[in-house]
């Protein structure tokens, strides 16, 4: 069907880079045809393949394409649903989010595996990495505003420095933080991120007692 639709040359631009195309397929056991979206999206970073000459251990080379030999990744969405290709495209990006924060909950967090027969500390555990997790996902929004962070890049980034508390005045603690990470220009920029957005909500959240306030201002 995509070589088909490849030679038919009817793909239509939609968001996130990817072109995409309709049609229907009714597959083996299946009552009836259904409609399916065909996206495509070219790629542009470099490619590991493996081959197999007639050995045991296979060979590793980079694929070489440019603009005049292009490289595409392909997703096919079956779906019932009347939605635009574009929409359609959006809502199993949107699905696939959702998935992965349960996918990180599980993975790197461990909220799952729980093999206590008490019912009552397992809902406490499960409530406690929720909590941290949520906090977490909050402050490393402050980091980097525009795309969520997962723990197991941004732990290695985040927790790679040594802070030595200097001085003590006036209820305020002054640390002098040494990064150890290759890239620390780019984590002093992140946290400099971090102590904005917290000055930001110190200074819109009237609602906060002074010293809750306080609190906020302490603990970055």
């Amino acid at each position: 069907m995509i070589e088909r639709k490849w030679r038919q040359n009817e793909w239509q631009h939609v968001e996130q880079g990817f072109d995409a195309v309709e049609d229907e397929i009714q597959l083996a056991g299946w009552h009836r045809a259904r409609r399916v979206g065909v996206l495509r999206r070219q790629i542009k970073d470099n490619l590991a393949v493996e081959t197999n000459a007639g050995t045991q251990q296979g060979t590793l080379h980079f694929v070489d394409h440019s603009d005049k030999i292009k490289v595409w990744e392909y997703a096919v969405l079956v779906t019932n649903a009347d939605y635009s290709l574009e929409a359609l495209g959006q809502l199993y990006r949107d699905r696939a989010n959702c998935e992965n924060g349960f996918d990180e909950l599980k993975n790197q967090w461990g909220w799952g595996g729980y093999t206590p027969h008490d019912l009552e500390r397992c809902n406490l555990s499960a409530r406690a990495v929720a909590l941290i997790y949520d906090w977490r996902s909050w402050y490393v929004r402050l980091v980097h505003p525009k795309t969520h962070l997962e723990a197991i890049t941004s732990r290695p980034l985040l927790l790679n420095g040594v802070a030595r508390l200097m001085t003590r005045h006036a209820g305020q603690s002054r640390l002098l933080l040494t990064l150890t990470h290759e890239v620390g220009d780019q984590i002093k920029t992140m946290i400099n991120n971090i102590r904005k957005g917290l000055d930001f909500i110190r200074a819109n959240a009237p609602q906060l007692p002074k010293v809750e306030k306080s609190i906020i201002g302490t603990n970055y």
